[in-house]
């Protein structure tokens, strides 16, 4: 197994598709159209093994000073390998080259991203432009979960 991270390509996206399907279905991971995830494709990182997609995630841009995370998901038969942590090790690098100072992250895996520096916080801190642009959107809002998280960067 040689995992490489990789920007994606626009042919990929059936890929992706396909491997976010059931967290989609069970609610774990707000869907995204083909368009939307076309429109983004510059923000995603995709873990590949030889030609076959095992994870990806997102880094969404809010301000000049907040990201977030999102859509972290790694193919079942390939969970426990650390594939999830260097995807977001990844993402936070690209954060700090951006500049960014912070990235949020709703989860259901609070104790995986405590262990990479993420701190809880009140959902009242999340920036109301994300609950109206993505929350809205979920089927468990607005009884949600998750956990708000973040990491600052320095």
């Amino acid at each position: 197994m040689q995992i490489v991270y990789e920007k994606p390509k626009l042919y990929d996206i059936d890929s992706m598709q396909k491997l976010v399907k059931e967290a989609v279905k069970d609610g774990t991971i707000l869907p995204r159209s083909d368009d939307e995830v076309a429109t983004n494709i510059r923000s995603y990182i995709i873990a590949k093994d030889k030609d076959k997609i095992v994870g990806f995630l997102a880094l969404h841009i809010h301000t000049k000073t907040l990201a977030e995370i999102r859509s972290l998901i790694v193919d079942e038969k390939y969970r426990g390998k650390k594939i999830g942590k260097n995807l977001v090790l990844k993402a936070i690098k690209e954060a700090k080259d951006l500049g960014v100072k912070e990235i949020l992250v709703l989860t259901y895996q609070k104790d995986f991203f405590k262990k990479l520096g993420f701190v809880e916080i009140l959902k009242e801190k999340i920036p109301e432009h994300k609950i109206w642009a993505d929350c809205i959107k979920c089927k468990h809002f607005p009884v949600c979960n998750e956990v708000a998280m973040i990491k600052k960067i320095s």
